[in-house]
């Protein structure tokens, strides 16, 4: 079904020690093989499993985790349940010694973007990449562990470096103009905050979805195995697998923008609210206006500098004006 999909670039030789924050804001993802294998978590997964948990548990402070588990019978598909009316998986509490307890049991469960300073709190003193730490506005770093699962495809604002310590992931990628051929569910009802595809890839019903076949001819697939790291350019689309009986993934979330910009969801939202139902020739007229003052190249060279406030460069100060007035006027 995807013999045809296409490689992703593999950028070889570039270490967490030796990569720049260049090649991490890579606007196309990139596969670095060896990436982490020098870390010490990939060494113990190199030993098997038993050398892995015991590696999660001497750095694990004891804290329950929220993890999400679902039969047999879902394949490890993380999903809607049959009638769309919530999910088919069920968060629990558990230590992480019950949950690799449970690796074997043939129940599927997973721990997304688990806070590393909080549950692992020594963690980054041995896997690190100096260049985020060094240029990056406060990246986020999580842990994701687990069993066999399946995550839908989905699109995350930040950029993101996803490297697999333990186990084998397989992504599938596609580029952001995809996003009609890929049938994303509601925005405001998520199984984990990020409306996914509701394709299933593993058996495409192209007769339900058929503009999938057009995203299908644009894949990229990768299979990492422990050490090799992906960089997955903002909002790209990408489905992930986690393969082996015990999966760890390690991933730093970073913007490339100021940290007082709101998400674009918000813009989005709003947009929705104020114009989708607006007549066929107004919406034109504002497709239009933004592409004049959001997308397009600088338009306001013709205004003195000192009055072209929003159209200006943005600053923490504008960010505050533009939105306390917002606020003030959606609060009418």
């Amino acid at each position: 079904m995807w013999s045809a999909a296409q490689p992703v670039a593999t950028l070889s030789g570039v270490t967490a020690d030796s990569i720049d924050i260049t090649t991490l804001n890579s606007v196309k993802p990139l596969y670095l093989p060896g990436f982490a294998a020098h870390w010490p978590a990939v060494s113990a997964a190199q030993q098997g499993t038993a050398a892995i948990s015991d590696y999660l548990l001497s750095h694990y402070s004891g804290e329950p985790l929220t993890a999400y588990t679902s039969s047999a019978e879902s394949g490890g598909r993380v999903f809607y349940n049959t009638d769309f009316s919530g999910f088919n998986f069920q968060p629990v509490h558990a230590t992480l010694e019950q949950l690799l307890a449970a690796s074997d049991s043939g129940q599927h469960w997973y721990v997304g973007s688990t806070f590393i300073p909080r549950w692992f709190p020594h963690w980054l003193q041995q896997q690190q990449v100096p260049a985020l730490a060094q240029h990056a506005d406060n990246p986020l770093v999580s842990l994701w562990l687990g069993n066999q699962s399946r995550v839908a495809a989905h699109a995350d604002l930040p950029q993101n470096l996803a490297v697999v310590l333990a186990g084998r992931r397989r992504f599938t990628l596609f580029p952001p103009e995809q996003l009609a051929n890929l049938y994303i569910g509601p925005l405001d009802v998520t199984p984990a905050g990020q409306a996914i595809s509701l394709v299933d890839f593993t058996n495409p019903d192209l007769k339900r979805f058929p503009k999938f076949a057009t995203a299908m001819a644009q894949a990229q697939v990768i299979e990492l195995r422990p050490g090799d790291a992906l960089i997955i350019p903002s909002m790209w689309w990408h489905h992930v697998e986690a393969l082996s009986s015990l999966n760890v993934l390690m991933n730093y979330w970073w913007r490339d923008s100021p940290g007082y910009a709101p998400s674009p969801q918000l813009a989005l939202k709003l947009a929705m609210l104020s114009i989708k139902a607006l007549p066929d020739e107004q919406k034109a007229a504002w497709r239009a206006h933004f592409e004049h003052y959001v997308f397009a190249d600088d338009q306001a060279e013709h205004i003195p500098a000192h009055l072209r406030g929003v159209q200006g460069p943005l600053s923490e100060p504008l960010a505050r004006q533009i939105r306390a007035e917002l606020l003030n006027k959606l609060n009418r």
